[in-house]
């Protein structure tokens, strides 16, 4: 079997990234509320497919997030997540559109997602999205 072949079988299982669901999201009330209580939640075994090839890529995803009045229930981010194991998706794309779907559902005072992806081909990319985004001047 030619190695075109192959990348052509991969990329017909790859799903479109307009199927991970955020409605698989939880929110929990948040209480008492404390703007001094920052969250961090990691998932060290993120797993996305190129868009290209339908190759896997590993990741691990870091969320930290100050809450409002709600907070992500954990089993319903697990369960969200798993949604992208098969869906082709750019690492930029894919950190905007988890920090999209939990600004929307937790409505958090700040929020950042960063996205640490391993090396392929001897490159690694680290990509963070912050909500609300940093002021120009600081960054």
């Amino acid at each position: 079997m030619s190695i075109n072949r192959v990348t052509e079988d991969l990329i017909k299982f790859r799903r479109p990234e307009s199927q991970v669901n955020p409605d698989v999201l939880e929110a929990l009330p948040f209480q008492p509320t404390d703007p001094n209580t920052r969250i961090e939640i990691s998932n060290p075994e993120f797993t996305s497919l190129c868009p290209k090839t339908g190759l896997p890529d590993y990741g691990t995803i870091r969320i930290r997030y100050v809450p409002r009045n709600k907070i992500v229930e954990l089993k319903s981010l697990k369960y969200y997540f798993l949604q992208y194991r098969q869906t082709g998706i750019f690492y930029e794309r894919l950190t905007r559109l988890i920090r999209d779907h939990l600004v929307a559902l937790l409505d958090p005072l700040e929020i950042e997602v960063e996205a640490r992806f391993t090396p392929r081909g001897g490159l690694s990319s680290t990509i963070t999205s912050s909500y609300p985004a940093a002021p120009a001047e600081s960054r």
